[in-house]
């Protein structure tokens, strides 16, 4: 197989670091054929020259600019991997159609989440409206969604131990539901590995793909810290009714004032706690009833970091977790 020349967006984020980190220790044809697209005023930041210095290109881009500057720099580039934020998901479509113009001969868009039906998250619907966009001019493309990320669930503990690992914002720290519904998990430095096999199998072009390592429920992964810390996790449960409750409140207040920011958050984060912890759409049954392809039925020989593992290196003080 010829060398991959591969573009990203959002090279330095969470998940885009770790797609730059997966193409890199990959066996498969990347290194050095990698660029970053990065805003102008990014260019020269520390997070770009860090990529610069592990020889990836860094070119800027203003994906709201005009059409023809976004094809010239897409021209001979064989895939496009967007991670861009998640409130700028509309901005992958004119990448979307310039990467056409160009020949880009697999565009994956931002999914990188827990898979759902249309009409459960407000999120979910922006992404389901990029691919729409992708599939009415025929550009060939991947769908990669990954779960939950195993360091977002980190539960407290009464010593403290784990307190340098949790979510920041405490009504984020929930357990949604009755904690008995099956969830995907995927622990973030693995996403990039996965993302490294998905994109060079010729079996997921236009494709959508649940790439995960665990599937548990809250409960039993919160039972997983309680066994490796000897002490009783922190369980605040928000009920299914809890949760529809906030929906028709941050509703109410949107529908007031659509620019309330805390309100749309709300929105977003309550949403997701619905579908997966009381609907259970992010679990593989649910993904391939959706048109999912399985990754762990394309690749057994891949295997990523166990919730046990990422809890063990929490405990141990080797992970940060994960901080916005």
């Amino acid at each position: 197989m010829s060398t991959l020349k591969v573009a990203i967006v959002g090279a330095t984020g969470h998940t885009g670091a770790s797609v730059v980190d997966g193409l890199l220790a990959s066996e498969t044809h990347f290194p050095k054929e990698i660029t970053a697209l990065s805003r102008e005023s990014s260019i020269n930041n520390a997070a770009n020259q860090s990529l610069r210095e592990r020889g990836v290109h860094v070119v800027p881009v203003d994906l709201t600019g005009p059409q023809q500057s976004l094809v010239d720099i897409l021209t001979g580039i064989d895939i496009v991997i967007s991670c861009i934020v998640a409130f700028s998901l509309q901005q992958q479509i004119p990448l979307a159609e310039a990467a056409k113009k160009a020949g880009v001969k697999r565009f994956v868009p931002c999914n990188f989440g827990t898979p759902a039906p249309r009409g459960i998250m407000w999120l979910d619907d922006q992404k389901y409206e990029v691919l729409d966009a992708i599939q009415r001019i025929y550009l060939p493309y991947t769908v990669i969604d990954v779960g939950w990320w195993s360091e977002q669930i980190t539960p407290a503990l009464p010593s403290g131990k784990t307190n340098h690992a949790l979510l920041q914002n405490e009504g984020s720290r929930v357990i949604p539901g009755d904690g008995n519904v099956p969830v995907a998990f995927t622990s973030l430095p693995d996403i990039g590995i996965y993302v490294a096999k998905i994109i060079a199998d010729p079996r997921t072009l236009n494709k959508k793909v649940l790439a995960c390592t665990d599937v548990l429920t809250m409960n039993q992964a919160y039972d997983i810290m309680d066994e490796l810390s000897g002490e009783k996790t922190v369980r605040q449960y928000r009920t299914a009714e809890a949760l529809e409750g906030i929906l028709d409140e941050v509703q109410e207040s949107l529908s007031r004032n659509p620019e309330d920011r805390n309100a749309f958050i709300a929105k977003v984060v309550n949403e997701y706690y619905y579908s997966w912890g009381v609907r259970g759409d992010n679990q593989p049954k649910s993904a391939e009833y959706l048109g999912y392809l399985n990754f762990k039925e394309l690749y057994p020989e891949v295997s990523g970091r166990t919730l046990k593992t990422v809890f063990t290196d929490i405990l141990q003080g080797k992970s940060p977790g994960i901080h916005y």
